[in-house]
């Protein structure tokens, strides 16, 4: 029985990494269409909606009310954050870079989480952080000049600040997380919900207005909203539910970006730099370090 449901739990989790694997190819060519703006407001509103079923599937709008009266400083916040302000500087991100810059810089919010667990969380800075923190960032200024560390020369600083921006705020997000006491589905249902009509009020009162993109654009956005923020959500969450062991599931997650330089080269058309992968390779390897032994 044990193994059964552990080779579920695989099956599920396969199933996520890969369709995870797909989205930076999905914003770029989405982004080919329309705005950051765009693709945002349209994945936004189909997550949203997507959740909101769930929630009348399984009859849970009532932990959703809860919630909202219970932390209702902390949900405008969070709404705010995701998917408000984190794809928009996500999005403006791969607008800017190649797809496989944009995706590996993405990875280092992890090492960002850890270092700003200390003053957020007063959580004690181990030396394996700071290993693993100078081999993200070394990754990162890597890819930043395309391999020629030495000239410091960045090839795009807009696209740097918007990526890196992006990894702070996602960071800040799950920090922020650990203060609510809630189920997931009910607490993103109300993020996206928030998050959604922000992004609507902001769109209608800051001149952006909302457009109508054409087919292929809209068709990318809805696949954004239903595969990176909603569909593969619930994959994850069932393969971690039905895992016996969660060490072998979540470590699958480290498939997902080298999976995604294949999708980006053969799809997007990216040509994969060299400096990407060593850069990946630096970024993956300080996660590693990071939560080993943890």
């Amino acid at each position: 029985m044990g193994n059964g449901r552990q080779r579920e739990a695989l099956g599920y989790a396969l199933a996520a990494v890969g369709l995870w694997s797909t989205v930076a190819s999905a914003f770029k060519i989405s982004l080919r269409y329309q705005s950051p703006e765009s693709l945002l407001f349209y994945a936004a509103w189909a997550s949203l909606l997507f959740f909101a079923l769930l929630l009348w599937k399984e009859r849970r709008f009532s932990e959703a009310a809860a919630l909202i009266r219970r932390y209702p400083g902390r949900i405008l916040l969070l709404g705010a954050i995701n998917p408000f302000i984190y794809y928009l500087s996500l999005f403006h991100a791969y607008t800017l870079l190649p797809a496989q810059e944009a995706q590996a810089i993405n990875y280092s919010w992890g090492i960002l989480l850890a270092l700003l667990s200390v003053p957020v969380l007063h959580q004690k800075l181990r030396r394996r952080d700071l290993i693993a923190g100078a081999l993200c960032y070394l990754g990162v200024l890597v890819i930043a000049t395309r391999g020629d560390l030495l000239s410091l020369h960045f090839h795009n600083t807009s696209g740097l600040f918007y990526a890196l921006a992006s990894t702070l705020l996602w960071a800040l997000y799950w920090l922020f997380n650990t203060r609510i006491e809630a189920e997931p589905l009910p607490l993103l249902f109300l993020n996206f919900l928030v998050g959604t009509l922000l992004l609507t009020l902001y769109l209608l009162l800051s001149g952006t207005g909302i457009t109508f993109p054409p087919l292929a654009g809209l068709s990318g956005a809805l696949y954004v909203g239903l595969f990176e923020m909603g569909i593969t959500f619930v994959l994850w969450l069932k393969a971690l539910k039905l895992a016996s062991h969660t060490a072998t599931v979540s470590n699958l997650i480290y498939l997902s970006p080298f999976l995604s330089l294949l999708f980006i080269h053969f799809i997007v058309g990216e040509e994969i730099f060299p400096s990407t992968v060593v850069a990946l390779g630096l970024i993956l390897g300080g996660l590693w370090i990071q939560n080993s032994k943890r």
